[in-house]
């Protein structure tokens, strides 16, 4: 299968470059998997379609301000570093620009010294950078100080309110970019779908760069995702379970939430508590264990993310609700409109 059987034409005009002033006053597209056909909705609309007895499943990592601004010992050229993966010790996986005034052994200096660092290694193959971070204190409450909220690149706007890039349920730090689809709940919103009888549950899977690494090759099989850290506690595998046992259906917001699930999921759908790190790459022909409904937001053209819902549906599904999408002029990408596929 082609990268180029996931491409499609998306006006930029269409890009959302702002969040909504109410979360869950987005456009709902509904898209009927048994039938194909497509309904508009409103996001406050989502309880309707969830049954008493149901469960919802949500990524509740939270975004880390991982997009710092320092120099090399020595140096006053500005150099970028994304933080995107914890390694652990204070070793963290990077990306940095421009790339060549980071080769290893390089020295790195943030903040006129809170915070600095050593390039340890450099990854031939992605051109990714493991960095040494050396500090006193807490690290997370030094990047608070010193980082930014790591917007897309798309998104050209300034974000006023830096927690409008995470959900109501955040929780534990360690994303370098936003499960979206979450954006769109309010606490008010989770309320009445608890009151019908739905369970939550959550999952954490940091967000990195697999999410977002763009396909390169041209038969899809042969990209490579980028590991990202996830892990289900036992009281949300036991919600799972439970659910599934009952006769229940377990929705997936998001397609973190979804790949977590899949990591997890035996044959028969069922789950059990585990941490680790999840590549697992989805495209059509994959066969889905647990997820049964899928919230999601609008992808990018020729993305990983849209060979995933294109498995959940089928391509044709998902090019057909695109082109609707784009006809009746929805909002794209993070701070877009939303898609529930049923």
């Amino acid at each position: 299968m082609k990268k180029s059987d996931f491409y499609f034409d998306l006006p930029e005009r269409l890009i959302a470059q702002h969040p909504l002033v109410q979360r869950d006053a987005s456009r709902l597209l509904v898209l009927n998997r048994a039938d194909g056909s497509i309904a508009h909705r409103h996001f406050t609309d989502l309880p309707d379609f969830i049954a008493p007895g149901d469960c919802l499943v949500m990524n509740n990592s939270r975004v880390i301000p991982a997009r710092l601004m320092g120099q090399a010992e020595g140096r006053t050229t500005p150099i970028e570093v994304l933080l995107l993966t914890d390694r652990g010790d204070g070793l963290w996986e990077c990306l940095t620009r421009p790339g060549k005034k980071t080769r290893e052994g390089v020295r790195l200096s943030f903040g006129d010294g809170l915070l600095t660092a050593t390039v340890e290694s450099v990854n031939p193959q992605d051109g990714n950078r493991l960095i040494r971070f050396h500090y006193d204190g807490i690290f997370l409450e030094i990047l608070d100080k010193l980082g930014s909220m790591p917007l897309p690149p798309y998104i050209k706007e300034k974000l006023d309110d830096p927690e409008r890039y995470q959900t109501v349920y955040s929780k534990t730090p360690g994303s370098a970019a936003a499960p979206t689809a979450g954006l769109h709940f309010t606490r008010e919103l989770l309320a009445r779908i608890e009151q019908k009888g739905v369970q939550l549950a959550f999952v954490t899977l940091h967000v990195g760069l697999g999410t977002f690494r763009p396909v390169k090759e041209d038969e899809i099989t042969d990209h490579v995702m980028h590991a990202e850290w996830y892990t289900m506690d036992a009281a949300t595998a036991e919600t799972i379970n439970r659910t599934r046992a009952a006769g229940g259906k377990v929705w997936a917001v998001g397609t973190t939430a979804a790949r977590t699930l899949e990591t997890i999921a035996a044959d028969d759908g069922t789950v059990q508590p585990q941490s680790g790190w999840t590549d697992i790459f989805i495209y059509p022909g994959y066969r889905f264990k647990a997820v049964d409904h899928l919230v999601t937001n609008f992808h990018l053209p020729e993305s990983t993310l849209m060979m995933l819902i294109s498995a959940f549906a089928t391509r044709e599904q998902i090019m057909a609700a695109y082109a609707e999408a784009v006809q009746q002029e929805y909002r794209f990408f993070s701070f877009g409109d939303s898609m529930l596929i049923y």
